[in-house]
């Protein structure tokens, strides 16, 4: 079964930077457009940003701010998020990239990586 493990993530003061991880066990990594999901409390789940054959794509919300990477030797998928705001705050997953539509319907999710920043 695929398995997704975040990690690296972390309190900061506003402005800060963190550079998130994700260890991905797949054998179809390389090829798939993998992408990074946030959640904060009392909110669902969103997308963040995706990374695959067309480059990198961002949510409005981070663009400019966060830079998504891979290193597909490693299966390891990559957040570096600078000038991080309060809003930012929320727990961190990695997954397939995932059309708005299902992700109601995708259950396989890792454990997340929380960033908490303050103000």
């Amino acid at each position: 079964q695929v398995r997704f493990v975040e990690s690296r993530g972390g309190w900061v003061q506003a402005g800060g930077s963190l550079r998130l991880s994700c260890l991905a066990s797949m054998s179809t990594f390389s090829t798939n457009t993998m992408a990074w999901y946030r959640q904060a409390p009392g909110k669902q789940r969103e997308w963040v940003a995706a990374i695959g054959d067309g480059g990198p794509r961002y949510a409005d919300s981070v663009k400019g701010r966060f830079t998504i990477s891979r290193n597909n030797a490693q299966n390891t998928l990559y957040l570096q998020m600078n000038n991080l705001k309060p809003r930012d705050t929320a727990l961190y997953y990695c997954n397939r990239n995932i059309l708005p539509e299902l992700m109601s319907s995708v259950v396989n999710w890792g454990q997340g990586t929380q960033v908490t920043v303050t103000s």
